[in-house]
């Protein structure tokens, strides 16, 4: 079997596993969000997306579309849920906000739930998986060195995308989740596919640590089980990826994704209180500051601290060091 084929049979395995299980829950969606199926599709997704540039782009792009609204359904549940738990011991959030957020929970499972059924996922069967297996066994996969090679010319272009996202945007950020939320998903695939493709990418140690980057190698960065990669077992090619620039990477991701929270922290009560009250965006925005109290940093501030870190790291020309090169003797 060609190793294209067998990364995603891996995670079809697991995603029919706990789909099968799901069936006989009370609450399906539920279910499967509690038991993290989100990574797994996760997973599938960024292989879909690697592989519509590599490979039949109208079947995998098809299949990335059929990932990403689970993905998407389950991550709805997981907002609303995050922030429902957040503020449950909070007596200054009002009683309605913290309604709403429980009520959004609930509308989202039950949407997922009917994508469930509507797109026969959870037949007795399973046949949704197998009819995936069926189209990605017809494919004309690549063999391993020429797959290897794909993947190394994607990151490039993938890098450059990102690059010339920042540029246009001239390092300016006008909305939390137009803006950082967007870079750090751009940023974060990357991350995902060195994790989806089952070990053909490795790190490599760097002899010397370049000085710019010791401010990024914390402990809780450097100890992250999202910075391990899966062995690279019988791979006979290997991608390297300079391990200290991996890192890096991590730490733009995670510092990105704490101002990406707390700036949605204030999106998330400022729409509970706009769903049934009549009121305004600045004085609802007014409204949540109060409730939020000066601890909450305010918008703007999240928006310039967000700037100032990307243009850093961009002027540093870290992801240009990211991929260390090719090794055809793995």
């Amino acid at each position: 079997m060609k190793k294209g084929k067998s990364r995603f049979d891996f995670y079809l395995n697991q995603l029919e596993s706990l789909l099968k299980k799901s069936g006989s829950q009370k609450n399906p969606a539920l279910w499967l969000y509690q038991n993290d199926t989100r990574t797994i599709l996760f997973m599938l997704e960024g292989l879909a997306r690697l592989y519509q540039h590599l490979h039949n782009k109208k079947t995998f792009t098809k299949l990335k579309d059929t990932f990403k609204l689970l993905e998407d359904t389950l991550g709805a549940i997981d907002y609303y849920n995050a922030f429902a738990i957040e503020f449950k011991n909070n007596k200054n959030i009002p009683a309605a906000v913290k309604n709403y957020l429980s009520a959004q929970k609930r509308e989202k499972t039950e949407s997922l739930n009917e994508i469930l059924i509507n797109k026969k996922w959870l037949h007795n069967s399973n046949s949704r998986i197998q009819k995936i297996q069926k189209k990605l066994s017809d494919l004309d996969w690549m063999n391993e060195t020429d797959e290897i090679q794909a993947i190394y010319d994607f990151y490039g272009e993938a890098i450059y995308e990102i690059k010339d996202f920042l540029r246009q945007n001239k390092f300016q950020f006008n909305n939390i989740e137009a803006g950082v939320h967007e870079l750090r998903r751009k940023l974060r695939w990357l991350s995902i596919y060195a994790q989806a493709v089952r070990g053909c990418i490795q790190l490599k140690e760097n002899t010397i640590t370049p000085k710019h980057l010791v401010k990024y190698l914390t402990k809780e960065i450097i100890n992250s089980p999202f910075n391990t990669l899966p062995s690279p077992e019988d791979c006979k090619v290997i991608l390297y990826f300079n391990e200290k620039y991996f890192l890096s990477l991590s730490w733009i991701i995670d510092e990105l994704g704490k101002l990406k929270d707390e700036g949605l922290r204030t999106v998330v009560i400022k729409e509970a209180l706009q769903s049934n009250n009549n009121i305004t965006d600045e004085n609802a925005f007014k409204q949540t500051m109060k409730i939020l109290g000066n601890k909450q940093a305010q918008t703007v501030e999240l928006l310039k601290k967000a700037e100032k870190i990307c243009e850093i790291y961009y002027k540093e020309n870290n992801l240009e060091h990211l991929v260390a090169g090719i090794d055809k003797n793995a």
